[in-house]
């Protein structure tokens, strides 16, 4: 089938309809780590340095978690093409399950993290304060798990506004709780660092409880019966759950983790390079969030398309997403391009950080539109409910290929952070490759398929 330019213009506005709210989202969500930052920072140097490190273990399980979850996306969104409201109900409830069994393990592994950050050799006075935070934040898994279950819930069935609300409303909560427990206000004692890892658990409750109430209240809900009573686990459903979301869950910490070690190895190179750096990802990281919250709707459209038993609709409504994720990246590519110098000017008047930063900003803008491709791709693969070939492939470019590459050119050969740099340019070039790849060659089959 031809499709029309109306028909392009269509699905193109309807998928920014759905991904708008969750690049908002996405974009307030990085808002709170920002204000984290921010105001330990104003505290003292040490407790700067123990929020960086306790984030630093933090993130790669909670993003393991987060992953894992984002199944029910995918899941949800396939029924409603198929209309089976009541599967729908089923893999909502099961969800639970699912977030108890991530849950209980992260709370215990963020709690006893003191021996590994010992082992790799982390300046001794930031590991108390460090693990105080870790353990304080430990509280907020469990309610951070259940506001991203019911989160990529809604978002599976084409509702996001609510999601950039609660993240707004969160973001103020947070500001305040910082403000009340770090510096010790309101009567409560003064906790510094760890006062940030108790304010974010009191955020992440804050969501889950509103989240839980909206998915109770709102009335398109109503008929999916989601809060039923139920016999217990439903293997059949924990199942798929598990068998979706669990590489979707190592894939996303695989990357993660890839750009945790270059930042570790900048560090071995001198503490301006290490700022110039920091610089340079926090811009990429923010500009990342635009495809990524694209490639969550193109995830509900491609999973709908497949509800409805049409691979075309599939193929050319996921196509289309990679499309607008490649041109929006190839627009960031152009701002960094020609303002290198006024972006590097919001976070530093340090020539020397700076003049590192603009080189490095130079590379991010190359691998812009890479990162937006593989996103994309991986989303709609996602949609497809294709999640563990994508896992090998995340490997390969990330592991097999860019670690490599970066680490030979950076520290073997002497390049230096251009040269780790490079490392990053090859691994997600590689991965975009490989995605568009998979998915041409799976969306070119007429009927389903069996995603291996």
């Amino acid at each position: 089938m031809k499709n029309s330019h109306q028909e392009i213009k269509k699905e193109g506005l309807k998928l920014l309809t759905i991904g708008s709210p969750i690049i908002a989202t996405q974009l307030i969500s990085m808002g709170l780590n920002f204000t984290d930052t921010v105001m330990a920072g104003n505290l003292s140097a040490l407790d700067l340095a123990a929020v960086a490190i306790g984030n630093a273990m933090y993130m790669p399980i909670g993003v393991f978690c987060m992953a894992t979850l984002i199944a029910i996306n995918p899941i949800v969104s396939q029924f409603l093409g198929a209309r089976k409201f009541v599967e729908i109900g089923k893999s909502a409830r099961q969800m639970f399950w699912l977030i108890l069994m991530l849950s209980i393990p992260a709370f215990f592994l963020l709690r006893n993290l003191e021996g590994l950050m010992i082992w790799i050799d982390v300046t001794p006075e930031i590991i108390p304060i460090a693990d105080g935070y870790l353990k304080a934040i430990s509280w907020g898994i469990l309610p951070l798990l259940v506001y991203a279950g019911f989160r990529y819930f809604s978002e599976g069935l084409s509702v996001t506004k609510p999601a950039m609300y609660v993240a707004s409303a969160a973001l103020l909560i947070n500001i305040g709780a910082n403000y009340v427990l770090m510096y010790g206000k309101l009567g409560f004692p003064q906790l510094g660092a760890v006062g940030t890892g108790y304010a974010t658990a009191i955020v992440c409750f804050f969501a889950a409880i509103v989240f839980i109430a909206f998915t109770a209240s709102f009335k398109p809900f109503k008929r999916f019966n989601i809060f039923a009573r139920t016999k217990g686990p439903e293997w059949e459903y924990i199942g798929e759950l598990i068998k979706v979301g669990v590489p979707n869950g190592v894939s996303s910490s695989m990357e993660v983790m890839l750009f945790a070690a270059v930042s570790l190895l900048m560090g071995t190179l001198s503490v301006k390079v290490a700022a110039a750096h920091q610089i340079a990802i926090n811009v990429a990281a923010t500009m990342f969030m635009i495809p990524f919250g694209l490639s969550m709707a193109i995830s509900q459209r491609v999973g709908f398309s497949i509800g409805q038993g049409s691979m075309e609709k599939a193929r050319f409504r996921g196509f289309i997403g990679i499309a607008i994720c490649a041109g929006v990246m190839t627009l960031t590519a152009l701002l960094l391009f020609i303002f290198p110098d006024f972006i590097i000017s919001i976070y530093t008047d340090d020539k020397e950080v700076a003049m590192v930063a603009v080189s490095l900003i130079f590379l991010a803008a190359v691998f812009q539109i890479s990162d937006g491709l593989q996103v994309g791709a991986f989303g709609a693969l996602r949609g497809l409910k294709d999640t563990r070939i994508p896992m090998v492939v995340n490997f390969i470019s990330y592991w097999i290929v860019g670690f490599p590459i970066g680490y030979l050119l950076g520290i073997t050969l002497e390049v230096g952070p251009e040269g780790l740099w490079v490392g990053l340019i090859s691994g997600l070039t590689v991965a975009a490759i490989l995605h568009n790849y998979r998915f041409n060659k799976l969306t070119k089959k007429k009927n389903r398929f069996t995603a291996t």
